[in-house]
This record gives structure tokens, sequence and C-alpha cells, in this order.
């Protein structure tokens, strides 16, 4: 039986060595935001201008899954 995904991948951008990706939590709905270079890389959520986590809403969860 295949587990299901929780994350799914809505963003990414390449350039100079670098990736980004953001990535939505299925289940609570948070935004990450994914960074690499080289052999590093680091995770955080994405916050709005209050400095609260971006949250998307279910029913633009479940259009996005749909894609």
């Amino acid at each position: 039986m295949a587990k299901e995904k929780r994350f799914i991948e809505v963003h990414k951008e390449n350039g100079f060595g670098e990736v980004f990706i953001v990535f939505i939590d299925k289940v609570t709905g948070v935004n990450y935001l994914f960074r690499t270079a080289g052999y590093a890389g680091g995770l955080t959520p994405l916050l709005d201008k209050d400095g609260k986590p971006v949250i998307t809403p279910p029913e633009e969860l479940a259009k996005l899954e749909q894609e």
C-alpha cells in the first residue's frame, strides 16, 4: 500500500548554484521555503508581513492537489 505524500511542491527557482523550493504541508496548509546551495540547505516557514506563517486555505489546497 502506497503512502500518500504530505508535502506538495508549488514553486521552484534555480540560479547560480542555488535552488529555492516552496512546499505546502497538506495537513496544516503551512508554506515552507527550502533553499540549497552546494552541500548546504535549509528549511523555514514562509512568513507574512506580520511575522505569521503563510497558510494556504483548504479550498486552494484542493485545487493545487488536482494539478
